[in-house]
C-alpha cells in the first residue's frame, strides 16, 4: 500500500489510549506498527495478497526501517480501511515500487519516536539514543530496553515531521531471503481463503449468467426448486439503474439467475436443473468513469464470433488508425527502402482460470454490509456495493482474504456485489461460490488483439523506418513511446479499436502480453533480414538510442535496456555455438522494469523440450531475493503456457471451451527444466515483478521455435502451429528487394 503520510501523522499524534492498545493491549505507534509490551512486533499487510509475496516484502521494508529482528515479527493482513490505508490495491507491478518510500518512512518514524520515548523516560538526549533488533540503547549510561517497554509512551508522543532513511549499504532484511509468511499455514490447510470461510446460519448460492450479447427471457425453476435443500431461485440485478460504473465494474453480469440452498453440491446440482431461456439484447452505452476521467463505451447488440473477430479485425487492420506518434518521415523512408519487411501478429482472448474458482462471503443486516472475500481493488467495488445496497459506502466492511491467485481478474470483484444482493434479499449469511464451467465462460477476458509491423533497411542495412499499427477487440495494445521508438529517424505508431460486448480486462502485464512478444519476434525477423545476430542488432539499436535519440518521449533508460541484454547475453553464452539445441532471445520493458530472456529448446517427435530459461531483471534493489526468483520463473512458465496453449474462442457470444479439458493449461512436462534468474545489482529505487518477465517469453519462445522448425509464428497460441510443415526457405512474403 502506499501509505498517506498526512493520514498516518494525524492518526498516529492522536491521544487517544482507545486509539492507540488494541484487544490484545499492543501499542499502535502508526497504521501498519503495533507493539507489545513484551517485545513482539505486528507489522499490518495493506496490500491484498494474491502469491506475489507482499504480504512478506513489502512488511520487510517496514521491519529494516524500524529496525527489529524480523524473527519476532507477526504479520497480519489488513482489512480494507481507507482511512488507515491508501491505494490499497494489488496490480500493475506498483505494489514494492509505490510502497518503498511511504513503509520505509512509516518504520523509520516510529523508530524515531521509540527513541523519543527511551530518551524522554531516561532524560538523556535523543541523539544519544540508539537502537539494535527492536531494543533501545543508551550506552554512555549503560541503560537499555526493549521497544515494548518504551511503546505506550511513544504511541502519545509528537509526530515527527521528518525522519532520515537508511543508506541502501545498512540494509540487514531488504535484500535478504525470508520465507513466506504464509507458508506454513498454505502446506498446512489452515483457513486463509474466502472458500474456507463459514458462518452461522450461512447458506450457499451459485449463479447463471447469460451469454455475451443476450438477457434473460424465462426462468423455467420448478425442477429445481423441488430439489433437495434448495431455499429459492429468483433473478437480481447487479447494478443500479443509470449508474455510473468505475474503471473496474464490468460491461456485462448485471442481470443473473441464483440458486440459493443448504450447500454447495445442492444448488451446483439444482443449477442444472435450470431451464432458462435467454434472448438477445439491445445495443446500450455506459458512462464509466475511469483512469483519464468519464467515457462513454458503446456496447453492441450483436452475437459474437472468433471467427468474425479475425474477419472484422483483418479487415479493418488495412485501413489507418490514430496516429499515435510520428516522427520523421516514415512514408517517404519506406519508398526509398532497399527492403522491406512487413508481419501481421495476432493474439486471442485468454482466460484467467485461477485455481481459486470465484467466490465471496456477504451479510448484509439493515443499513450494514461485511464482505469476506478474494479481491484487487477493494476501494472500487465499494463504491458499487454500497450504490447497489443503498447503503452509506462507509457501512461497508470489505475483510481481505487471500486470493487464489489473481493476475488481473480479481481486480473486477463483482461478485463481491452478487453476493451482497444475495444477502440482502435472503436475509441471511451467504457463500456465493461459481462452478469452474461458470467461472470459466463468464471472465474478464485478455483482449484479442492483432499488429502490423513493418521496417525499412537501406543498402547497408540500417532500419531507416519502422512502423506499428496495432488494433483489437475492443482496445488496441500499442505502446507508442517504447522501443525502438527513438532509435529510427522516420517511426510511425497508429491504433485502433473495434466495440464488444465481452467482458475483458487486466490479464498479467495489460497490452504488453501481446505487444511485447510480437515487437520482439518482428525484431528477430528484421535482424535476420539484415544479417545480423539478434542481439548485436537491437544493442546496435540501442547505442542509436542513446548517442541520437530520436523524440523527447521515449520511455526507457538506454543503458538498463541494453544492460539486461548484454547480461542474458553473457550468462547463456550466447555466443558460444550450440548443438541440438535452438535458441531464441527477447528483451521487453514495462511496468518500469527491464528483461532479457534466452530460451533454449529442443523438439521431440514435433513437442518443444524446453531445457532452460536464461533471464536477466533490472528492477532495481531486490527486496526479498527468493521471492522474486519465485515470481519471475512464475511469470516465465506462465508466458510459455500462454504462448503454446492459451486461446479462448467464442460462437454466438458463447465461450466455447468451459474447464480445463477443453482450455490447456501448461502442465509440468511442458514446463523449462531449468530456470535462471540474475538481478542487476543496483541502488535504484525498486519496480515491478509480477508482470514484466511475462511479455518478452511469448517472442523468445516464437524465436526458437523458429530455430528449430525453420517458420516463424505469427498467432497465438503457438501449439497448434509447430506440426504444420515448414517452409522450404525462408518465407519472403512482405519483402521488398
Amino acid at each position: 500500500m502506499i501509505l498517506s503520510f498526512g493520514a498516518l501523522a494525524e492518526f498516529a499524534s492522536t491521544k487517544s489510549d482507545s486509539i492507540f492498545l488494541d484487544g490484545q493491549g499492543a501499542a499502535e505507534l502508526n497504521s501498519f506498527i503495533k507493539i507489545a509490551s513484551d517485545g513482539s512486533i505486528t507489522l499490518m499487510s495493506a496490500n491484498p495478497e494474491f502469491g506475489s509475496n507482499v504480504k512478506t516484502s513489502m512488511p520487510m521494508i517496514l521491519a529494516e526501517e524500524l529496525d527489529v529482528d524480523w524473527k519476532n515479527v507477526v504479520v497480519e493482513q489488513a482489512n480494507f480501511l481507507p482511512k488507515r490505508f491508501d491505494r490499497q490495491f494489488t496490480g500493475g507491478s506498483q505494489g514494492i515500487r509505490l510502497g518503498w518510500k511511504p513503509l520505509r518512512k512509516s518504520g523509520a518514524t516510529a523508530r524515531k519516536m521509540l527513541i523519543d520515548a527511551a530518551a524522554k523516560t531516561w532524560n538523556v538526549p535523543a541523539e544519544q539514543v540508539t537502537t539494535e533488533l527492536g531494543i533501545l540503547y543508551h550506552k554512555p549510561s549503560n541503560k537499555s530496553a526493549s521497544y515494548g517497554e518504551m511503546a505506550s509512551l511513544a504511541a502519545t508522543l509528537e509526530v515527527p515531521k521528518e525522519v532520515p532513511l537508511k543508506n541502501n549499504g545498512e540494509f540487514k532484511i531488504v535484500g535478504t531471503s525470508k520465507k513466506n509468511v504464509d507458508g506454513k499455514k498454505l502446506v498446512t490447510g489452515k483457513p486463509l481463503f474466502a472458500m474456507d470461510y463459514s458462518r452461522e446460519g450461512m447458506l450457499f448460492a451459485t449463479v447463471a449468467h447469460a451469454p455475451f450479447g443476450m438477457k434473460i427471457k424465462s426462468v423455467d425453476d420448478a425442477a429445481a426448486k423441488a430439489m433437495p435443500g434448495i431455499k429459492d431461485i429468483f433473478v437480481i440485478k447487479t447494478l443500479p439503474d443509470n449508474y455510473e460504473r468505475t474503471f473496474f465494474d464490468t460491461n456485462a453480469f448485471d442481470e443473473l439467475v441464483v440458486v440459493v440452498g443448504n450447500s454447495t453440491w445442492e444448488v451446483f446440482n439444482a443449477k442444472k436443473a435450470l431451464k432458462i431461456e435467454w434472448e438477445k439484447a439491445e445495443a446500450k452505452t455506459v458512462v464509466v468513469k475511469g483512469w483519464n476521467g468519464k467515457e462513454t463505451v458503446n456496447i453492441p447488440g450483436v452475437l459474437e464470433s472468433t471467427v468474425d473477430h479475425k474477419k472484422q479485425m483483418l479487415e479493418r487492420s488495412k485501413q489507418p488508425g490514430t496516429i499515435l506518434r510520428k516522427d520523421g518521415d516514415p512514408e517517404t523512408a519506406f519508398k526509398n527502402a532497399k527492403k522491406v519487411i512487413e508481419r501481421t501478429y495476432t493474439a486471442p482472448y485468454l482466460a484467467h482460470n485461477t485455481m481459486e474458482p470465484v467466490n465471496c462471503f456477504a451479510h448484509v443486516t439493515g443499513d450494514k454490509a461485511e464482505i469476506y472475500g478474494p479481491t484487487q481493488a477493494p476501494e472500487g467495488i465499494s463504491h458499487t456495493i454500497a450504490a447497489r445496497l443503498g447503503i452509506d459506502i462507509e457501512k461497508v466492511d470489505i475483510k481481505l482474504a487471500r486470493m487464489g491467485g489473481g493476475f488481473g481478474l480479481r481486480a473486477y470483484s463483482h461478485h463481491m456485489v452478487e453476493a451482497a444482493v444475495i444477502s440482502q434479499k435472503m436475509n441471511a449469511p451467504i457463500k456465493m461460490v461459481y462452478t469452474r464451467e461458470e467461472d470459466m465462460t463468464n471472465g474478464i477476458y485478455r483482449p484479442t488483439y492483432i499488429a502490423t509491423f513493418k521496417a525499412g533497411l537501406d543498402k547497408d542495412n540500417n532500419l531507416i523506418a519502422f512502423s506499428v499499427k496495432g488494433g483489437g477487440i475492443p482496445e488496441h495494445s500499442v505502446h507508442a513511446n517504447r522501443f525502438p521508438a527513438g532509435a529510427v529517424d522516420n517511426y510511425l505508431a497508429e491504433g485502433w479499436a473495434l466495440d464488444s460486448n465481452i467482458s475483458v480486462g487486466a490479464f498479467r502485464a495489460p497490452r504488453s502480453n501481446f505487444i511485447g512478444g510480437a515487437e520482439q519476434s518482428f525484431l528477430d525477423e528484421v535482424a535476420e533480414a539484415a544479417g545480423k545476430d539478434p542481439i548485436a542488432f537491437r544493442l546496435e539499436l540501442f547505442e542509436r538510442a542513446k548517442k541520437n535519440p530520436v523524440g523527447k518521449d521515449n520511455d526507457y533508460d538506454v543503458d538498463r535496456y541494453a544492460g539486461v541484454l548484454k547480461l542474458v547475453q553473457e550468462k547463456s553464452k550466447w555466443s558460444e555455438p550450440r548443438r541440438d539445441v535452438h535458441r531464441g532471445v527477447a528483451a521487453y520493458f514495462c511496468h518500469n522494469t527491464y528483461v532479457a530472456q534466452v530460451i533454449e529448446l529442443s523438439l521431440n517427435k514435433n513437442n518443444p523440450v524446453i531445457h532452460k530459461v536464461h533471464a536477466a531483471v533490472d528492477c532495481g534493489v531486490v527486496v526479498n531475493p527468493d521471492a522474486a526468483a519465485n515470481m519471475a520463473e512464475g511469470g516465465i512458465v506462465d508466458g510459455i503456457g500462454n504462448s503454446l496453449f492459451g486461446e479462448m474462442s467464442f460462437a454466438n457470444g458463447v465461450p466455447q471451451k468451459n474447464n480445463f479439458h477443453q482450455y490447456q493449461m501448461i502442465r509440468q512436462l511442458e514446463a523449462p527444466n531449468a530456470i535462471d534468474v540474475h538481478f542487476v545489482k543496483n541502488d535504484i529505487d525498486p519496480t515491478g515483478l509480477g508482470e514484466p518477465l511475462f511479455p518478452p517469453i511469448f517472442a523468445a519462445m516464437a524465436n526458437a521455435l523458429y530455430k528449430a522448425t525453420g517458420k516463424r509464428f505469427y498467432n497465438q497460441p503457438f501449439g497448434k502451429d509447430i506440426h504444420a510443415p515448414a517452409p522450404s526457405k525462408l518465407d519472403t512474403k512482405g519483402v521488398k528487394s
